[in-house]
């Protein structure tokens, strides 16, 4: 009997060294095919240095007021195709690639110091340093889904340099959702930082698809060069590894008993059929914030700059007609 427990005891040690080092010496077959940010940029496509990161960002049209695009989890400044054009006939549009997104550089764990670069804070500091470089002084922040974060986070924390705020479907404080701290623990050790990009990976096939197609609220009107767009920065070095240190980077301060707060005008948008980010949780955004205006778009989903164009336009000035 004692010859059996000691027979168990060795295979269950092997077993838990296998599982702790197991993933420390697999790091599973590498990305093929990908090539650096820049070979996939296009005519349009601008790189600016920002606080040593390299920022992918488009942009159009001249004068005041100036608009600054914010694009949500998964998506790059292709997802405002439908409306930098029409929006630059009112004023100056840039749009650009947050971290971990598109075609803006993607640095690795140890790369970087300071502030994580794929956090909330530390993409406060990058729009403020965007902004510093390309002489903007103040700006209409027009934020989606995740970008919505990024924007009202960024309005509270410099009020000064908001002349407007735009939520597009936002996913802001606790609409947005949190991972639990000891969650956070877990994927950061190690062994699962070197399975993480495997899984993350599955994203770049019909999965990814089906995430666009949830999206909208009438998916048979999504066309193939709307999943190549999506797929482009998905040929990207490292595009695995810098999702993954995006999902699991810490964001301990919540802007949600601070939205009160804001008191430039804002603008909450949402699709009636959002099935990310539901229209409810929108409503009860704009509910919260101090003279928020409210559109509802019918039959249209998480993404209306994308699905419900002309209605995001109208909205847009509708809203703009307010401010002058």
């Amino acid at each position: 009997m004692k010859r059996i427990w000691k027979i168990l005891t060795v295979i269950a040690l092997v077993a838990f060294l296998l599982l702790l080092i197991g993933p420390l010496l697999y790091q599973g077959p590498p990305l093929e095919g990908t090539v650096p940010e820049r070979d996939l940029a296009d005519q349009e496509s601008r790189f600016v240095e920002v606080d040593g990161l390299t920022v992918h960002y488009k942009e159009m049209g001249e004068g005041e007021p100036v608009f600054i695009l914010l694009h949500g989890f998964g998506a790059s400044e292709f997802s405002w195709r439908e409306v930098g054009e029409p929006l630059s006939h009112e004023g100056r549009v840039i749009i650009y690639d947050r971290p971990a997104f598109g075609l803006t550089e993607r640095p690795m764990t140890g790369e970087w110091t300071g502030t994580n670069p794929y956090s909330v804070q530390g993409n406060i500091e990058l729009l403020d340093g965007l902004m510093d470089e390309l002489g903007v002084e103040k700006a209409i922040l027009v934020g989606n889904s995740a970008g919505g974060e990024v924007a009202a986070a960024y309005a509270l924390e410099h009020p000064d340099r908001v002349q407007g705020l735009v939520l597009v479907d936002p996913s802001v404080g606790k609409q947005g959702g949190r991972i639990p701290s000891w969650m956070l623990l877990l994927l950061k050790t190690p062994q699962l930082r070197s399975l993480g990009p495997l899984l993350v990976r599955s994203i770049s096939g019909e999965l990814g698809n089906k995430t666009v197609r949830m999206a909208w609220h009438d998916p048979s009107m999504i066309e193939q060069e709307v999943y190549a767009g999506y797929r482009k920065p998905l040929m990207a070095n490292n595009w695995d590894k810098a999702l993954y240190e995006f999902a699991i980077a810490e964001n301990p301060v919540s802007y949600d008993d601070r939205l009160t707060e804001l008191a430039m005008p804002v603008l909450v948008v949402t699709g009636d059929d959002d099935r990310i980010v539901p229209a409810e949780s929108s409503i009860q955004l704009a509910e919260k914030i101090p003279g928020a205006q409210l559109v509802v778009f019918n039959e249209c989903g998480h993404v209306p700059q994308e699905e419900c164009p002309d209605q995001f336009m109208d909205a847009l000035l509708g809203f703009l007609e307010g401010l002058e």
